[in-house]
C-alpha cells in the first residue's frame, strides 16, 4: 500500500510540475491533475486535501538549495551579506524570466504553508548572516523581520519590470531597503549592491532555473523530456 501511495503521489506531482510550468498554477484545476495523472479523485484528495499542499512540496525543493547556489557565486572570502544579495537577486530575476514561474513564486509567498516554510528556513539564514550586525536580536526576531522583508520581496515580484522600473532598479531598491532593515552599514550595502550589478544576473538566473527543474525532476522521478520548459521573455 505504501508503494501504491508513493507511486500515486509521484504521478500527481509529475503532472503538476508540467501543468504549472506550461499553463500556470491558478489555471490548473484538480480535474485536470486527476485526469492526466490517471488517479482516482479520492486518492488525490487523501494525499493532497488542497492544491496548496502540492505547492508546498514544490516550494521545499525550489527554495531548498538557493542559498547554496548564491554562496557558490559570491566568493566565500566575501562577507555573508553578499550571498544574501545574490540569492534575493536571483529569486527576483527568476520571476522576470517567465510569467508562470512568477505566479508560482508569488503563490509560494502567499499561501500559508508554503510561506511559513519560506519564513522559517530563510530566518535561519538571516540569523547567521545578519546576527553580527544586531547581536541583541534573537532567532525569533529574525523570523519576525523575515515576514516583513518577504512581503517587500513578494510586492516587487508581483510587479513586472517595465521601462521605468527596470530589473536593475528593482534589485537596487529591494536590497537597499532590506539591508537597511538588517542594520548593514551604508557603505557595505552599496558594495554588496554593486557586486550584484557586476554580475550577469539574467544568465545566472537562467542557469538556476534549469537547475531547479532538474532538482524537481530528480525528486519526483520524471524526465524533463516530457515537459515544455517555459519560454523566456
Amino acid at each position: 500500500m505504501r508503494r501504491d501511495s508513493s507511486e500515486t503521489k509521484r504521478k500527481i506531482l509529475t503532472v503538476c510540475v508540467r501543468l504549472f510550468l506550461e499553463q500556470g498554477y491558478k489555471n490548473t484545476t484538480v480535474s485536470q491533475i486527476v485526469d492526466e495523472a490517471g488517479v482516482a479523485r479520492g486518492s488525490y484528495l487523501n494525499l493532497f486535501p488542497t492544491k496548496d499542499r502540492i505547492l508546498l512540496e514544490l516550494t521545499e525543493t525550489m527554495f531548498g538549495g538557493q542559498f547554496g547556489v548564491a554562496r557558490s557565486i559570491a566568493d566565500s572570502k566575501l562577507p555573508p551579506v553578499y550571498a544574501y544579495a545574490v540569492e534575493t537577486a536571483i529569486q527576483m530575476t527568476l520571476t522576470e524570466l517567465n510569467e508562470n514561474l512568477r505566479e508560482i513564486y508569488i503563490e509560494a509567498y502567499t499561501q500559508k504553508e508554503a510561506s511559513e516554510f519560506i519564513f522559517r528556513e530563510t530566518a535561519k539564514e538571516l540569523y547567521q548572516i545578519f546576527g553580527p550586525y544586531q547581536p541583541e536580536l534573537t532567532a525569533r526576531d529574525f523570523y519576525d523581520m523575515e515576514i516583513g522583508s518577504a512581503s517587500i520581496m513578494r510586492g516587487y515580484m508581483a510587479h513586472p519590470c517595465d521601462e521605468e522600473l527596470t530589473l536593475e532598479k528593482k534589485l537596487r531598491l529591494f536590497l537597499t531597503m532590506s539591508l537597511r532593515a538588517y542594520n548593514v552599514p551604508k557603505e557595505e550595502t552599496e558594495q554588496a549592491i554593486r557586486f550584484v550589478e557586476g554580475l550577469d544576473i539574467r544568465t545566472i538566473s537562467e542557469q538556476v532555473m534549469q537547475a531547479l527543474f532538474r532538482a524537481l525532476a530528480m525528486r519526483f522521478e520524471f524526465s524533463l523530456a516530457g515537459i515544455t520548459l517555459p519560454a523566456q521573455k
